[in-house]
């Protein structure tokens, strides 16, 4: 009996090990994208998420008091939705502020501290950057222990000219601008690239809507305050997917202008959102709640 549950710890230390382990920050509550792309990084058997982190979209016109509560609720919804048992950590409840200590003092800004302060540390961010930028501007020494794979910005890929007048980037502009000029490592899914992601709502319920996770998904897309809406852009999962599957996306290094880091990120310049979206379905619908 002590053989066997010794092999079996040292079996679970080795998947574990294995596993690549990453910081997720979603603004859950924002759009309905940010959910299926959770339940596919969620249920990734490659990758453990430490820590699920609630970003703010605050600065939005459409937002809603308290955005980054609304976020984290969702995100422990989900969590108990597939019985899975993550930390949970509170962002930024706006954007950094503009002078002084600019930082947004959180508790995930300080979880992404202490989890840098140990060694290398990868975040896949879906929203503003104010938990990011935060935790760099309190720390600074720990921006090259950290890699960041983040969906904002469009890029003309001919001219190699980057904007920065879309949403994300614009929920936390001097954020992005920050880490823009840190060591941080820039992994950037523009959204003119992620654009290729759109679906309609009755493609997706005919792939997923009869299981119990795909419900729970098509529910946030009707119950979402422009449910009515028949396709979507899933922008998010786009991000998600070609972190877990690179052949998904095809890269490219550009440097940036001299007023925004100067110094060479890593964009993607295409996407293939086919089989981006038949591996989720196929992922998705493997899923057993035991």
């Amino acid at each position: 009996m002590k053989k066997l549950f010794f092999l079996i710890c040292v079996t679970a230390t080795l998947i574990s090990s294995a596993q690549k382990q990453i910081i997720v920050d979603a603004d859950t509550g924002n759009e309905v994208d940010d959910l299926y792309a959770l339940v596919r990084i969620l249920l990734e058997p490659s990758i453990k998420v430490t820590a699920l982190n609630a970003a703010h979209w605050q600065t939005s016109h459409w937002s809603i008091e308290n955005s980054m509560e609304n976020s984290h609720r969702l995100n422990q919804q989900l969590l108990g939705e597939m019985d899975l048992q993550i930390p949970t950590y509170r962002g930024a409840s706006a954007r950094m502020y503009d002078w002084g200590d600019r930082a947004q003092h959180s508790a995930a800004a300080y979880n992404i501290i202490n989890e840098a302060e140990k060694g290398h540390l990868t975040i896949l961010a879906l929203g503003a950057l104010t938990n990011v930028g935060s935790a760099v501007f309190i720390k600074p020494e720990i921006a090259k222990n950290i890699t960041v794979y983040w969906l904002g910005t469009t890029v003309d890929f001919e001219k190699e000219i980057v904007k920065r007048n879309d949403f994300n980037p614009l929920m936390d502009p001097f954020a992005l601008d920050y880490l823009l000029e840190s060591e941080v490592e820039l992994n950037i899914i523009p959204v003119s690239v992620a654009s290729a992601m759109k679906i309609g709502f009755d493609v997706m319920d005919s792939k997923i809507g009869s299981h119990f996770l795909g419900k729970h998904l098509q529910k946030r897309w009707v119950d979402h305050i422009d449910g009515e809406r028949r396709s979507r852009t899933l922008w998010d999962l786009a991000l998600i997917s070609v972190f877990i599957n690179p052949d998904f996306g095809e890269t490219v290094k550009i440097k940036t202008s001299r007023d925004s880091g100067n110094r060479v990120v890593t964009f993607y310049k295409s996407i293939d959102a086919d089989a981006i979206y038949q591996d989720f379905y196929e992922t998705l619908l493997a899923f057993e709640r035991e």
